[in-house]
């Protein structure tokens, strides 16, 4: 079904069109990826999508039953609020259900069920309990909690007021609220932006099974790549939309191209050969006829617009001076943080010559820091720093700190560069799209990418034999990161960079360094590489906690059975003893009667009584015989008395 069109939208700033006949649709459990160069007018789009600007011209159409909800980019929450109380007015609706819902349980047993609105109220009530159940009622807060939690927001944020936090953690509330209201349709502006690697998978992953419709702007390839099955691209003012993820739409964009050359390139080859018809033909009257209609038929032809392939994109290259020796950086043991306060330890690097390395880790564990240390902005609390022969820093700062606010571009490149031709610089800014006019810019005046953009050519301009990046990729569009992706793979120098773009990773990475509270430890491949042993690590603490867990498992029913088996056994001995003592009371008794009934049969009176006599000695055989058997019985009940003792001694 679908739940949204847009119809031939276009934009326009005054003689400027920003885009034009746009269509789009979203479907139920649609996951569209919308991508584009900075500036093509994607964040624009979305907010006519969302309805907060209307279109110059075109329309959208919206099922008027559908809920529609829309996160700007680096959108914080302002509240006055607590995070719990913020996160419960996600769920407003639910708890007024529930709140009427106890209304009437009060009022059900208050009324007889004889009175003549006890059915109505009932069914009332049955009809809320259904709508409680259909929206979580019984497990909203647990709900909450796990989305809380998957930003990094353990029970300890719960009662802290909104107004206290960080911007960054502001933004992640904003995030976690949308996501638990959960619209039917949920358009998403850069939802990626300052999310660590941990987050970032979590979101993928809640994203996946989201019950609604997904609208997502984002140049994190690996986020698209798991998140979104179609994708529209914002290019030239056009939009085209192509089936599958970010790494089929490259796919298909490059066959759409090819194909697009080869229908160009045949139409050329028949045009030219129809023009030349025309030109050798239309003077000689044998054949003018012929060259009229072939000049008919390209009159009449629809032309194929040359392809336009890819749009301008930032082109350089890191170069050195001097190559480094084969060491490049060593520390040991070391500790970092701030005024004696350990964030983590121990860190152990080995960096070697041409190594690329990626420092991985959670928000707050001290990645910017370390780098820090490591160029000696900052020094290292504990540990022994070590640079090899001819090594010379190239730092790139994500915030761009090292940036002059009171300088052109020009002048930032060329005041570190005095003895450059200004033609020199300007043909380095316009390899990084910096060209005319464009250098006189204030820094103070650009966009985020364009100051990144000034922070690489800066570094390009040093040639630095050992790169240190703190998060390159931030600010620059997808196509700018290719370039700068493909800049850093032919360099010959050694690279150590922090980054949360894990596409940017897998295509640079040779090693990765995970920085936890615990300190550093390296992996010996790419991202995914990474991904992999650290799932193999998960898998083995696992297996370990289970077998733990079987063999105290083991152990406590061994010493379980053990207690019951001693206890049976304690039963079994009274029982015995019960039955011995009995026994021997009943020798006791038979011994006693043997005794008299010998003492009668030897009176004189029953000396002369034959009868008398044979009564006599037939009750002496019988209880002779009793006693026989019971000292049979004594002695095997005996010898089992003696053998549990035994055991249980």
């Amino acid at each position: 079904m679908i739940l949204l069109q847009a119809n031939q939208i276009a934009r326009q700033f005054g003689a400027d069109t920003l885009f034009e006949n746009i269509h789009l649709e979203i479907s139920s459990r649609a996951r569209i990826g919308l991508v584009g160069r900075n500036g093509a007018g994607k964040s624009t789009l979305l907010k006519i999508l969302a309805g907060i600007e209307a279109p110059d011209k075109g329309t959208i159409a919206k099922n008027k039953n559908i809920t529609l909800g829309y996160l700007a980019q680096d959108t914080g929450l302002d509240s006055d609020k607590t995070v719990w109380e913020e996160m419960l007015e996600a769920f407003s609706d639910v708890r007024q259900t529930e709140k009427r819902m106890h209304e009437l349980e009060v009022k059900i047993s208050q009324i007889s069920p004889e009175d003549e609105n006890y059915e109505a109220v009932l069914k009332q009530y049955d009809q809320l309990q259904e709508e409680f159940i259909e929206k979580n009622g019984y497990g909203y807060e647990n709900e909450m909690r796990a989305v809380l939690n998957g930003f990094q927001f353990d029970e300890s944020f719960y009662d802290k007021a909104i107004q206290t936090l960080s911007g960054g953690q502001k933004t992640r509330l904003a995030l976690a609220k949308m996501l638990l209201q959960s619209p039917d349709i949920l358009i998403l502006d850069e939802p990626t932006n300052h999310l660590d690697i941990e987050t970032l998978s979590w979101l993928e992953g809640y994203l996946q099974n989201y019950r609604g419709a997904l609208l997502i702007v984002s140049h994190d390839r690996y986020f698209l790549d798991k998140v979104v099955t179609e994708i529209y691209e914002i290019s030239r003012s056009k939009m085209r939309h192509y089936k599958g993820n970010y790494s089929r739409y490259l796919d298909l964009k490059s066959q759409q191209l090819a194909s697009e050359w080869k229908a160009y390139e045949k139409q050329q080859a028949e045009i030219n050969k129809l023009e030349d018809f025309v030109a050798k033909n239309i003077v000689r009257a044998s054949t003018t006829k012929r060259a009229q209609s072939r000049r008919k038929q390209l009159d009449k032809m629809e032309r194929i617009e040359r392809p336009q392939g890819k749009e301008k994109s930032a082109h350089f290259l890191f170069q050195i001076t001097k190559a480094s020796g084969n060491i490049v950086f060593q520390l040991e043991d070391g500790a970092i943080g701030y005024d004696q306060s350990i964030v983590s330890e121990p860190v152990n690097l080995d960096i070697k010559r041409q190594d690329a390395i990626a420092l991985v880790g959670p928000n707050g564990i001290g990645k910017s820091t370390l780098l820090k240390s490591m160029i000696g902005e900052i020094p290292f609390i504990k540990g022994e720093k070590r640079y090899g022969t001819n090594v010379s820093i190239g730092y790139y700062d994500q915030g761009q700190a090292e940036l002059n606010q009171n300088k052109t571009i020009l002048q930032e490149l060329w005041d570190e560069h005095p003895a450059t031709p200004e033609v020199d610089i300007r043909r380095m800014l316009g390899s990084f799209l910096f060209s005319g006019d464009d250098v006189d810019k204030p820094i103070s005046l650009l966009s985020g990418g364009e100051k990144a953009r000034v922070a690489l050519a800066k570094l390009a301009m040093d040639q630095k034999n050992f790169l240190v990046l703190d998060e390159p990729t931030n600010h620059l569009d997808i196509d700018n990161k290719e370039v700068l992706e493909n800049a850093l793979i032919d360099y010959e120098g050694t690279l150590f960079f922090v980054s949360h773009d894990r596409y940017f990773i897998n295509r640079l990475a040779t090693k990765v360094v995970e920085l936890s509270e615990n300190g550093s430890r390296l992996y010996l491949g790419d991202y995914d590489y990474y991904l992999e042993k650290k799932e193999e690590e998960e898998q083995l603490a696992e297996y370990e906690r289970e077998q733990n867990e079987t063999s105290q498992e083991k152990k406590t029913t061994t010493n379980k059975q053990n207690f019951v088996q001693s206890k049976e056994q304690q039963k079994q001995i009274r029982s015995l003893q019960r039955k011995v003592s009995q026994i021997e009371e009943e020798l006791n008794t038979a011994d006693e009667k043997i005794s008299q009934l010998k003492e009668e049969m030897t009176l004189p009176e029953n000396l002369d009584d034959h009868v008398k006599l044979t009564e006599l000695d037939q009750s002496l055989q019988s209880t002779q015989k009793q006693q026989d058997d019971l000292m049979e019985q004594w002695e095997h009940l005996s010898l089992q008395l003696e053998e549990l003792e035994t055991k249980t001694s």
